[in-house]
């Protein structure tokens, strides 16, 4: 009877340790799968800027109205909505009715880690204004910038771009705090400021010569060069190169190219006709041309759209593309696939620029350095039917 007893109450307390066991393993949560990498939505990253800008007070009271952030965001208007209604939820912002959007001041506080992270970027263009190539180069930068963790301010400023930019680059400057600048589209004067200032500053296009500033662009002197050699065994011997108004580095080193190239046959001369950005400049400056001795030939155009203006208008003069006129794009552009003949053009590719663009930002803005030296891409030569 007592071993009955014994082996009773061992069974009964197995029963009881299985018990617990089993409690405890239902309590037991069970392990949880990683969390997956997100790729933010353009919406996510415009309030992530917002909330940085006002962390690193920029923005002390009010927000500006939503012209200006568009501007300096370089995001659509409904985008930008969609993130200030975000940060309105989030407790941010105060909205009256008819005023602008007040800073809640318990989020307002200066940060200085936020300004150690801001990447800014100057540009002459409005975001609207932008051609889909650039378009979609500033989306990268922006994307590839944020998901590296910085913060990517846009400031549309074109008195930065004047002949005398000193002063606004000063007030710019010294309001916006950056770890390194982007200049898209600059000219020798704001280059010479950064130099002189000692700032880090990453030049998206060409600089002027002998400026000691880091650079990516497309190769413009090789692509004229390589353009000039096509005319060249076409027998066109008197060739103009029509350029856009403005002196930019890419501008020097095309029509430096396309000498480079006639310079190898005698008898090779070059014209360059030198617009100031409208329709009707440009025609008279074709006319010119065409009713001068040795009149050309063949004609290379720095900007797509201008290619529209050349074409139509030797076409209404009664010339023949090519059997009378050949014409080459220096650069690429959506609509010229669609036109008839078929445009001979260049075309960089836009991802690729993209990459190097960022790349070389996020070394400038880590080390604050960056060999001053220029970053060329080979554009693709995309034969057409105008030469």
């Amino acid at each position: 009877m007592r071993h009955a007893a014994i082996v009773s109450l061992r069974v009964a307390a197995d029963k009881r340790s299985l018990l617990v066991l089993l409690q405890d393993q239902m309590k037991a949560k069970p392990p949880q799968p990683p969390i997956l990498p997100q790729r933010l939505s353009l919406v996510a990253q415009t309030k992530q800027s917002l909330c940085e800008g006002i962390r690193a007070g920029h923005w002390r009271t009010h927000l500006p109205g939503e012209r200006e952030l568009c501007a300096h965001l370089q995001v659509g208007r409904n985008t930008l909505r969609a993130a200030l209604q975000e940060l309105e939820r989030g407790g941010w912002l105060d909205v009256a009715q008819r005023q602008r959007r007040r800073i809640k001041t318990k989020r307002a506080t200066h940060s200085a880690s936020a300004q150690k992270r801001v990447i800014a970027v100057l540009s002459p263009w409005s975001f609207l204004a932008l051609p889909p190539r650039m378009t979609f180069v500033m989306e990268t930068l922006r994307d590839k910038l944020t998901e590296a963790g910085w913060l990517v301010e846009f400031h549309l400023n074109t008195a930065c771009f004047s002949a005398k930019p000193a002063r606004a680059l000063d007030k710019l400057v010294h309001h916006n705090p950056a770890v390194a600048w982007l200049v898209f589209g600059s000219k020798e004067p704001m280059q010479h400021w950064f130099i002189r200032h000692q700032l880090p500053c990453l030049v998206v296009g060409s600089c002027g010569p002998d400026i000691a500033l880091p650079s990516v662009d497309a190769d413009f002197r090789a692509t004229c060069r390589h353009a000039g050699a096509v005319l060249l065994r076409k027998r066109h011997m008197h060739i103009a190169l029509v350029l856009p108004p403005g002196t930019y580095g890419g501008d020097v080193a095309s029509e430096g190219g396309l000498r480079e190239s006639l310079n190898t046959t005698p008898g090779a001369h070059l014209r360059v006709l030198r617009h100031d950005g409208t329709a009707a400049h440009l025609c008279a400056l074709l006319d010119d041309a065409m009713c001068s001795p040795n009149s050309p030939t063949a004609f290379v155009v720095a900007h797509a759209v201008h290619v529209l203006t050349v074409m139509t208008h030797l076409m209404r003069r009664g010339k023949r593309i090519p059997q009378d006129v050949a014409v080459i794009s220096r650069d690429d552009d959506p609509f010229l696939q669609s036109t008839s003949p078929a445009v001979t053009r260049y075309a960089i590719n836009p991802a690729q620029f993209a990459r190097r663009v960022s790349l070389a930002a996020r070394q400038l803005a880590e080390t604050g350095t960056l060999p001053a030296h220029a970053i060329r891409l080979m554009p693709k030569f995309l034969p057409g039917e105008t030469v």
